[in-house]
């Protein structure tokens, strides 16, 4: 087999990287209308990364966040996404690198992308301390689970 030189997994993984931006342009434009909602899992750990150092250390590798009612000023650049949230009861400022997104559903259609690590670690910020390392908080990420159909099919 050929070698792969275009690297088609990055630009597909580019392109799917734009329907988050898009989607979120769009949020930050006409708001969510209907029953849609983000869930939006992120490495915290990636260069660019802007978050309070409470959220950091509760949160040393991966964090999800909700965008349904309460969200605030989304602002969507070429390379990251701005959006203030609100985290018990103090609202927070944080920003997103889209490279640092892992995962995006809109569970109101059933739609979810999943996007893979970039080889290597990801390098802790300058001037960032190290995160103590902490169980991350489970819930609101929905499961990525592939389920067969067939076992609800009537045989």
């Amino acid at each position: 087999m050929a070698q792969d030189l275009f690297q088609y997994d990055k630009m597909v993984e580019r392109a799917l990287r734009g329907v988050v931006r898009d989607a979120l342009k769009r949020a930050a434009r006409e708001g969510l209308k209907n029953a849609h909602h983000f869930y939006i899992g992120f490495d915290t750990r990636m260069p660019g990364v802007v978050i309070p150092a409470p959220l950091r250390s509760r949160y040393p590798e991966e964090m999800t966040i909700v965008l349904q009612h309460q969200f605030w000023d989304l602002e969507i650049a070429e390379d990251s996404f701005s959006v203030t949230l609100s985290f018990d009861k103090q609202l927070e400022r944080l920003t997103i690198p889209f490279a640092a997104v892992r995962g995006f559903a809109d569970p109101s259609v059933n739609f979810a992308l999943e996007f893979t690590m970039p080889e290597g670690k990801p390098t802790p910020q300058r001037g960032v301390p190290a995160p103590v390392a902490l169980p991350a908080k489970p819930a609101e990420k929905p499961s990525g689970e592939v389920v067969a159909l067939d076992s609800f099919r009537k045989r």
